[in-house]
């Protein structure tokens, strides 16, 4: 049996008072650069994904977010080459502070039946049909 790297992120649908999601764009330099997606990141050692995500959303978008307010929607299991990623995808409705680019990236509020038009990293494109689900049109 080969030994697969299992990597850890945590991501967020944080959804407006109309219902739009916020998409962020993934900038120059990173890898799967120019793909939108959803705010989150990696677990750093010790960490609870819900105090990872608050964090995240901290550092990348200026915001506080209680962890309450933290909804678990559903997760994906994606082989990349090079790794395995494992992504529960939180909901959130509730913050407080304004949405700001932190880190450069661009930021855009969608409808969920309009994510389809923006290009995803892979492991991020099966979490749209929840969300059209959940939010309907």
């Amino acid at each position: 049996m080969s030994s697969v790297k299992l990597t850890l992120v945590v991501a967020v649908a944080l959804i407006d008072t109309d219902n739009r999601i916020l998409l962020a764009q993934r900038p120059e330099g990173k890898q799967l650069a120019g793909l939108w997606e959803f705010p989150g990141g990696k677990l750093e050692p010790g960490e609870r994904p819900e105090e990872a995500l608050i964090r995240e959303l901290r550092e990348e978008l200026g915001i506080a977010v209680k962890e309450p307010c933290l909804a678990p929607l559903t997760f994906v299991s994606h082989a990349y080459e090079t790794f395995h990623l494992l992504m529960p995808l939180y909901i959130c409705r509730r913050w407080e502070g304004f949405v700001q680019p932190l880190e450069g990236q661009a930021l855009k509020w969608v409808k969920a039946q309009e994510m389809r038009g923006y290009p995803m990293p892979p492991a991020d494109e099966p979490l749209i049909p929840f969300l059209v689900d959940l939010l309907g049109s």
